[in-house]
């Protein structure tokens, strides 16, 4: 969805998708006024056992907007997007990036994976896709596929 469809965000889902209680009040508890950050709401998944996109739909039902993407590609301010391209990407990553694509795209889950298994950041993984021209897709909260 994009930044026009703000406050529109259950409109993604059927008609009688129900909000759970303990999900709503878990994610009450982290929002500052209608935003979450991608941490906190992946906290609330971890602190539920529950898959971040069980969270990403209780957020969309609750109108809640998502900041601060650990990728750095989306939620903050001003520039929106704080990722840039690395100067080089490493054989090691890039090699993990291209087994992990998906249509030409690098799922976010994927991304995860590979920068824990490298012992790096998150960001150089989103860094090292920006300078190979590969979009990061599926988020795993859902804020965009």
């Amino acid at each position: 969805m994009t930044h026009e469809d703000a406050g529109h965000y259950a409109a993604k889902h059927p008609p009688k998708t129900e909000l759970k209680p303990e999900v709503e009040k878990k994610i009450r508890e982290k929002l500052q006024g209608d935003t979450i950050t991608c941490a906190a709401a992946h906290a609330v998944a971890s602190d539920l056992a529950i898959a971040p996109a069980d969270v990403g739909v209780a957020l969309d039902l609750m109108e809640a907007r998502i900041e601060k993407c650990q990728m750095g590609l989306f939620g903050y301010s001003p520039e929106k997007c704080i990722v840039k391209p690395a100067p080089e990407v490493v054989p090691q990553l890039r090699k993990a990036i291209e087994q992990a694509l998906v249509d030409n795209r690098l799922p976010c889950l994927a991304a995860w994976d590979s920068a824990k298994k490298l012992g790096i950041a998150k960001m150089d993984v989103a860094a090292a896709c920006e300078a190979l021209k590969i979009k990061i897709c599926t988020c795993q909260i859902g804020a965009f596929k």
